[in-house]
């Protein structure tokens, strides 16, 4: 004779619900935090720089391409934005701008606030 067992519904608050929690809980904490941590994250920033300064230059000078290095945070992050929103004339600006989320331009504009000092 074959035996059967009965399958029952894990109980609320049971280890199945936990488990649950645990593996979403970093993922929601991640939303709820992470604009804080990326907003002064200099390396991340340093990190993404390197597309920058291909053309941009480190060192301040602008053999017809803006200087970046030392721009207030709230300037770089406003003007970058605009390339985002398609509200100023260069496609290459905009095409990169369209690339970045709102962390990554906080972190850029951390690092070349610094850069300049």
């Amino acid at each position: 004779m074959k035996e059967t067992t009965a399958r029952t519904k894990p109980q609320k608050g049971s280890a199945c619900r936990a488990l649950r929690c645990w593996r979403f809980g970093p993922c929601i904490a991640t939303v709820l935090f992470a604009p804080q941590v990326y907003a002064d994250n200099k390396a991340l920033g340093q990190y993404l720089a390197s597309e920058c300064t291909s053309c941009h230059q480190l060192s301040g000078a602008s053999a017809g391409i803006p200087a970046i290095v030392g721009w207030p945070r709230d300037q770089f992050v406003a003007v970058v934005k605009s390339y985002r929103a398609k509200e100023r004339d260069n496609e290459v600006m905009r095409t990169i701008a369209s690339r970045l989320t709102d962390e990554e331009i906080a972190a850029l504009a951390a690092y070349f606030e610094g850069e300049g000092k």
